[in-house]
């Protein structure tokens, strides 16, 4: 029972822990859990799948390159002086390098602790592919230890700082074992090599691109073809250094026994026996510059220009350059000689620049292809459009605004079908989306900022996006109201005639934060309407490029049936002032009234008059004010009819 007791089950995972309950407990007592329930037992383990494991894989992955990018630099320590034909060290660049290296290799030690403290799939327990995520520490480290510990320990290690700082690098009289301890440093390298090209493939896997952008994914292969042409400039750098070694190797054996390699150490520059063996060799003619008695190959230009004595930055570039044109060119302008290392290196960059052209030509066709893909797309739609205006002949003005109108759609719309993309997605994302981008632009509407939040969410999840070039008529007097525009941006004109009434003419100008096509609203709120849509009372037509949303007939009743608060006698003022077609009736109507005053102050005037006639006995004229007296009323007739007010209520 005991055992029984202290299983937990999935289902157990998922029940909430009491309060008291610390998450470190949680994550002790708890062996396997699913990526969806880590969350609850989050703490000392991490998620593999998780954001701050996918950033961190990123952020080591740029470490990692910069660390592969500062060994081979270390293949530029010697340097040679061709005037005294021996070699020294760039102190300096070794103390930069040793530095730049040291705070490289702490995020190796750091990806060290973060792999013992990462969760694993379950190879039992894998579910489509997802299993059960491990989250005992024992068994973690274990696994780590067993699989990839050994490669991650000797990447970490700071080999090349150990190496060039002993003595044995500094204090050698031979060429060779200066040489040979730069090409150990390429061991690690290869090590560092791998496990970025490992990192890749599982960043690859777990969020399905190393790069988020095509663009991006070019870039990252123009880098890597950059890294290879600096790896082997370094290596053409430090090939050059050891024939030009081999050469005063030659020419010393030839010399004894006056001769040792330690002449060819800078530091020996003051021994006396030195200066006499080089006062009568002919070292210089033979292995100096210009020289046709030794056979250099393909490090000939290397020496002739006397790349080995130039300063840092010089000698890089020059290396660089030569990288690259080896790369780009498969060596086919490598001219080598017969020395075996010669030929397997020019072997070697012949294979490699193959490989790496395919792969960055692959990607810059797929990213060129992805840009003009569209366009093509764009150019076909409109030879189609073209054709159908020639078939229909139809007029250039006409023309001329299909023509702006498809422009207009193709950049405001980003070059993409937004609707296309919208429908591919489930239910619940394309609401979410939705609410997203139209939750605070349906805000800015007056009319919907008194209507509380399901109403709106409502409202955004069936608004749909209208674009409109200068000149387009949204809604025509006299025609059926078929949706309900909120403008975003942009200005309109709207104007009505009162139903083609002679010598009436109202106008007025409406933009972002408005609305039109009111009498919809009114039919959707009415509960005896009809199926018949309301009739347009004002003609509105774009002034400038508009950006609205649509609200049709049918959403708008769906809207104002479910959700009763549309009925709430508080957006009656909020509508009536925004709405253009009551704005109308009220100018109408304050013209009416002052009519009225002035009518009801001349009547006045006359009934003062009419006293003082009658005080006088003009009888005539009393009887004529009398009956113009009885004409006048206290109704305010307008020449524009009251709107219908919607069907409001508490």
């Amino acid at each position: 029972m005991e055992n029984e007791s202290t299983k937990l089950s999935r289902f157990e995972i998922e029940q909430s822990p009491p309060a008291t309950t610390n998450r470190r407990v949680i994550s002790g007592r708890l062996t396997r859990v699913f990526s969806e329930d880590y969350k609850k037992i989050e703490g000392r383990i991490f998620d593999p799948r998780g954001d701050h494991v996918k950033q961190w894989n990123r952020y080591f992955l740029v470490a990692a390159l910069i660390s592969i990018a500062i060994d081979p630099l270390f293949f530029y320590l010697p340097e040679v002086n061709d005037d005294e034909m021996c070699m020294g060290e760039d102190t300096s660049l070794k103390l930069t390098l040793t530095i730049i290296r040291s705070i490289v290799d702490v995020f190796y030690l750091i990806q060290i602790y973060v792999r013992f403290r990462t969760a694993y799939d379950a190879p039992s327990t894998r579910l489509l592919g997802r299993g059960e995520l491990v989250l005992d520490p024992s068994k973690i480290s274990q696994r780590y230890l067993k699989r990839d510990f050994t490669l991650d320990f000797l990447a970490s290690l700071p080999i090349p700082q150990i190496l060039t700082w002993l003595p044995i690098f500094d204090n050698s009289e031979m060429l060779s074992t200066k040489t040979s301890v730069l090409y150990f440093i390429m061991f690690q390298f290869f090590i560092r090599l791998y496990l970025v090209f490992k990192l890749s493939s599982h960043i690859q896997q777990v969020t399905g691109v190393v790069a988020e952008s095509t663009i991006a994914g070019a870039v990252y292969n123009i880098i890597l073809f950059m890294l290879a042409a600096h790896v082997f400039g370094a290596c053409y750098y430090l090939l050059s250094i050891e024939r030009q070694g081999i050469c005063w190797k030659e020419v010393c054996d030839l010399e004894e026994p006056g001769c040792g390699e330690k002449f060819f150490n800078c530091r020996y520059l003051d021994d006396p026996g030195r200066a006499s063996w080089y006062q009568s060799s002919n070292i210089s003619n033979i292995c100096g510059r210009d020289t046709e008695s030794y056979e250099y190959g393909m490090i000939f230009d290397a020496v002739n220009y006397g790349v080995a004595s130039l300063d840092f930055f010089t000698k890089y570039s020059y290396c660089l350059w030569w990288g690259l044109r080896a790369l780009s060119s498969r060596a086919e302008e490598v001219q080598a000689s017969t020395f075996l290392a010669e030929t397997h290196f020019c072997i070697l960059i012949s294979l490699t620049g193959l490989l790496l052209l395919a792969m960055v030509i692959g990607t810059m066709e797929t990213y060129l292809e992805s840009r003009t893909e569209r366009l093509e797309e764009y150019r076909i739609q409109q030879m189609d459009t073209e054709l159908w205006m020639n078939h229909r002949q139809l007029p250039h003005a006409m023309r001329e605004r299909i023509r702006k109108h498809d422009l207009h759609k193709w950049i405001k719309h980003g070059k993409v079908d937004e609707e296309a993309i919208l429908d591919e997605l489930p239910l619940e994302i394309k609401r979410d989306i939705k609410q997203y981008i139209c939750i605070e632009l349906v805000r800015r509407v007056p009319l919907f900022d008194q209507m509380d939040e399901r109403t709106v969410d409502a409202i955004c999840e069936r608004l749909t996006p209208v674009t409109c070039t200068p000149g387009t008529c949204l809604l025509r007097e006299g025609d059926p109201t078929n949706e309900m525009l909120f403008i975003m941006h942009g200005n309109l004109d709207s104007y009505t005639t009162d139903g083609g009434r002679a010598g009436f003419w109202n106008e007025c100008r409406i933009g972002p934060g408005d609305f039109c096509g009111e009498e919809l609203l009114t039919w959707a709120l009415d509960p005896r309407t009809t199926k018949t849509l309301p009739l347009s009372t004002r003609t509105v037509t774009s002034v400038a490029e508009v950006e609205a949303y649509a609200l049709s007939s049918k959403d708008l009743k769906f809207v104002a049936k479910r959700f009763r608060k549309m009925h709430n006698k508080k957006l009656r003022h909020t509508f009536r002032v925004h709405s253009h077609q009551w704005r109308t009736w009220a100018a109408c109507f304050i013209q009416s009234a002052w009519k009225r005053y002035r009518r009801r102050k001349w009547v006045g005037m006359l009934k003062v008059k009419q006293n003082y006639n009658y005080e006088n006995g003009v009888g005539s004229e009393q009887r004529r004010n009398k009956r113009m007296g009885s004409e006048t009323h206290d109704c305010i007739r307008t020449s524009v009819p009251k709107p219908k007010d919607p069907d409001y209520f508490d």
